[in-house]
């Protein structure tokens, strides 16, 4: 329905108080480019996002921006208006971006940045919502909805234990070990190269039923990203979608998500589940707000609440002891979330380099973060981060 802005209606009376610089970058790039497509180019998004925000735009200010013609778009009188008070508010914008960093900022709150292992979390509440309409069955053999994997590691697994991450396997997860099973999965999944003498599997299916077996399931934590990956297919199966569509029909589209969100696939098009979803900045936020409002935002129940309730109360805390997570003491991890079981009863999702959503509901607080910090492990900025956000949590509450 946001497709359909551009010719909907006649100009209005414009009230350029209502104009928002995150809709106008979109009103500039069509002015400018003179098309859609060019638009979308420049911006580095869909064309369906430009149709969309500017629609969105056209619907606060009450008026038509451009018409269309067979050369493209053209200005409305409306349009010639707010194009005069986008260029002073463009000039505006960057000159206040350079006088408070100091600099040109090359990520902002509306640019698409890569998850991460933040993708886990997603697919964790997606496969929730499926568990709670009756498709999927936590105490079920992962074969019952992937017989692929029944010769597999995963063959006597539950799918409790993958969404926990308690299973026993061989995989290894060391970023800086080139010889380390995740290197495989990158391979597979296309993240990394696949060099001339590899034999291995060239997407994530054949990889995940290579999985072997190590130690018993179900006894402890161990963080390794191919039970997302076996969490992502049980979800496809069952809900007959891709990763992507059931993605954007449960939460995207109703959460109102203001850019278009992508995922990495590998060489047959499978998302990564695990780690390959890109968003922006403000709707990786709105995201963390509709967890902390226990699954509502935009006016409406997105995440059934007890899928949300059952993420923050956590797993079990020694099981996740003898991962040895330093930084976490007293830490769980429960259907692909961390939880702190500290005193604000906080929960993230964290991604390698600084990727994350920390959300705190005693302070009714959620922090999102993209960054590009240069070790992969979060061990690395815990130290600094997590007390800064406690910091700012008791601020918030104290009235600061």
């Amino acid at each position: 329905m946001y497709w359909t802005g551009f010719g909907r209606r006649t100009p209005a009376v414009l009230d350029c108080t209502m104009i928002d610089w995150d809709d106008v970058r979109y009103f500039l790039a069509v002015a400018r480019g003179g098309s859609v497509r060019a638009a979308a180019e420049r911006l580095g998004v869909n064309h369906s996002t430009v149709l969309r925000r500017v629609a969105q735009l056209e619907e606060r200010l009450g008026a038509l921006m451009f018409e269309k013609l067979p050369s493209g778009y053209r200005l409305t009188a409306a349009g010639e208006e707010v194009l005069e008070l986008a260029d002073q508010m463009e000039v505006s914008s960057h000159q206040l971006e350079t006088r408070v960093f100091g600099r040109d900022q090359g990520v902002r709150g509306h640019k698409p940045h890569i998850a991460m292992s933040v993708t886990k979390s997603f697919t964790g509440v997606l496969a929730g919502i499926l568990v709670t309409e009756g498709k999927i069955d936590p105490q079920a053999l992962v074969p019952d909805y992937v017989p692929e994997l029944k010769a597999s590691a995963f063959g006597d697994a539950r799918v409790h234990e993958v969404m926990d991450m308690t299973t026993g396997l061989e995989y290894t997860e060391v970023y800086t070990d080139k010889n380390s099973h995740v290197w495989g999965l990158r391979r597979a999944n296309g993240m990394a190269p696949i060099p001339p003498d590899y034999d291995g599997a060239t997407n994530i299916f054949d990889f995940l039923a290579a999985q072997k077996k190590q130690g018993e399931h179900g006894k402890a934590f161990a963080y390794k990203t191919v039970n997302t990956d076996v969490l992502a297919w049980i979800c496809r199966r069952v809900s007959g979608m891709t990763l992507s569509d059931l993605l954007s029909e449960r939460v995207w589209t109703p959460m109102g998500a203001e850019e278009d969100a992508h995922y990495h696939v590998d060489r047959i098009g499978t998302e990564s589940g695990g780690g390959g979803l890109s968003t922006s900045l403000r709707d990786l936020a709105r995201f963390g707000e509709t967890m902390r409002n226990h699954g509502r935002f935009n006016g409406r129940q997105i995440v059934p609440s007890q899928v949300v309730e059952d993420i923050a109360r956590g797993g079990d805390p020694e099981k996740f002891k003898p991962a040895g997570y330093t930084t976490l003491p007293g830490a769980s991890y429960r259907n692909q979330w961390w939880v702190t079981h500290n005193a604000h009863g906080a929960y993230m999702a964290r991604g390698v380099h600084g990727q994350g959503i920390y959300v705190d509901p005693k302070a009714e607080m959620v922090i999102a973060r993209y960054a590009s910090h240069p070790v992969a492990g979060n061990a690395a900025n815990d130290p600094v981060t997590l007390p800064a956000y406690m910091a700012l949590a008791k601020e918030l509450m104290a009235g600061g």
